[in-house]
């Protein structure tokens, strides 16, 4: 595949990535593709291995390596390599719903495992995905006919994230009625109010869903399935009903001064920044200078984030735009290794240490990195009023028992006051909210996601405890990323499919 040592005559290039000094005074995309021929040299990379562990997909020491769509990798890059961009298309689309939206926030799971990436630097797969669909979308390609013939069969899904969006994708070109149905006033879940619009543009996301509408799938907006419509509401005027309402039930932080104003979890913040965004008609001026967001104006304010992981950078990133005087990211892990330890070899996920666009941000900002490791917060620190004023930090020790148990210790005299006007917890997700669960009356797991039975050759199973009611995405297997949400959506299909008919032609 690709050109005959291609990955010796061409080293790896990224996309172009805009300054810090120059993104931040924006909320849009800061990646800019490379011209078609440079990137047709970046797939020419892509050599003839063998064995492609990029499609492979599988779990590997409790991560996932590779991508869990099976991507053809190998057959799209010496697709785009030859120029052939409609056929690239016509390739990744048998196992892709959405390549706009991995190919702008996925980690990438293709490229880790890629074997080019044991000797070298691995190729740029997302990027070639990415240029692809853009391709596709700019010459017509992306199909939006309805099917040629309905089953007379209705199908539900409940929300509308990529899990959701994938489910319904595959249905509606089976002939199936589907109807989405979205507790926020537009569609997209995390991928519209919990990703900032600099990482996926929210008009991305218009446009796909523009393309699912005029294919026949109904989106009902406003509507919380459980709280507005009862479940048996539904089970009565649907055949199947898909549950795929994420992982949204957030961890919290249990500290002295917890309760007051000042303190808020991370995925609110952001989907308020992101509605104003959109409700503004991406007048940044506007959103940045707005002093009536539910935690007021940020400009000069010390705001503090709790976690490390994407939301958290996330948070550090749009607290930036808004004008914030310090941005500080505090996570109870120590950092990770520069480079890959003899614990973590090819082709596992490489669990090192990055630093991603927020960070980096913060970097120019402010002088230093962020992040505050192996640390955790002991008080939420109020003045006489109650009003927040700062908080009070701790480091910590971490402890592995004979038994492998992890555990965390406060240090003796390391604690340390750091001012805070506004605290943003992107602590992690405990599975799916509860209302949603106990209305529709299914089984759920100790973490809190439904559980669904495993299949009688060992596959997962996405049928719940509850007769004619399914899962998917983050609400069945725990908070992820959009490449597996997106996954679990098309194998549901398939299990829902199958179930109407009697047998399925949806899985790849």
């Amino acid at each position: 595949m690709g050109k005959t040592g291609g990955f010796l005559e061409y080293d790896r290039c990224d996309n172009t990535c805009i300054p810090p000094e120059e993104r931040i005074r924006n909320f849009d995309e800061f990646h800019v593709p490379l011209p078609r021929k440079e990137r047709q040299q970046q797939a020419a990379r892509c050599m003839e291995c063998g064995v492609p562990f990029c499609q492979a997909g599988v779990m590997i020491s409790g991560m996932m390596s590779g991508c869990p769509l099976h991507n053809l990798v190998p057959e799209t890059n010496e697709l785009v390599y030859r120029g052939n961009y409609e056929q690239a298309y016509l390739r990744l689309a048998k196992t892709h719903s959405f390549p706009e939206f991995t190919g702008r926030v996925c980690p990438a799971l293709c490229e880790a495992a890629c074997t080019c990436g044991y000797v070298k630097e691995s190729v740029t797969t997302r990027d070639n995905e990415r240029d692809i669909i853009e391709y596709a979308f700019e010459h017509g390609l992306v199909d939006d006919k309805p099917p040629a013939a309905r089953s007379g069969k209705k199908v539900a899904v409940i929300g509308s994230g990529p899990s959701g969006l994938a489910c319904a994708q595959l249905l509606n070109m089976r002939g199936h009625e589907v109807t989405v149905y979205e507790r926020f006033d537009r569609p997209g879940g995390l991928l519209r109010y919990g990703i900032p619009n600099m990482k996926l543009d929210k008009r991305i996301i218009d446009r796909r869903i523009e393309v699912m509408q005029n294919s026949g799938i109904v989106f009902k907006c406003g509507i919380n399935v459980g709280v507005d419509v009862s479940a048996e509401d539904m089970l009565a005027e649907y055949d199947r009903v898909i549950l795929c309402c994420g992982a949204s039930q957030p961890r919290d932080i249990s500290a002295p001064g917890r309760d007051g104003d000042g303190i808020m979890f991370a995925v609110p913040y952001l989907r308020e920044v992101s509605k104003r965004i959109m409700d503004s008609d991406y007048d940044y001026a506007a959103v940045i200078s707005a002093n009536d967001y539910s935690f007021g104006s940020l400009d000069g304010r010390n705001v503090i984030v709790i976690g490390g992981g994407d939301t958290g950078n996330d948070c550090v990133g749009t607290s930036i735009r808004l004008g914030a005087a310090s941005v500080v990211q505090i996570e109870m892990m120590p950092p990770a290794p520069v480079e890959r330890a003899a614990s973590n070899p090819w082709p596992e996920w490489p669990k090192i240490l990055k630093t991603d666009y927020g960070q980096e941000e913060a970097i120019y900002c402010f002088g230093h990195d962020p992040r505050i490791y192996s640390t955790t917060v002991s008080e939420f620190i109020r003045d006489k009023n109650g009003h927040l004023t700062g908080v009070r930090t701790v480091k910590l020790e971490r402890r592995i028992s004979d038994d492998g148990k992890v555990s965390f210790d406060h240090v003796e005299g390391s604690e340390e006051v750091l001012p805070a006007d506004l605290v943003l917890i992107a602590a992690g997700f405990l599975g799916a909210e509860k209302y949603v669960t106990d209305a529709f009356k299914v089984d759920v797991t100790d973490r809190g996601n439904v559980a669904a039975p495993v299949g009688d050759t060992g596959t997962p199973g996405y049928g719940s405890s509850r007769e004619r009611v399914f899962t998917a995405g983050d609400m069945h297997i725990g908070q992820s990323l959009v490449v597996r949400a997106i996954a679990e959506g098309r194998a549901a299909a398939a299990a829902v499919d199958e179930s109407l008919m009697g047998y399925t032609n949806l899985r790849d």
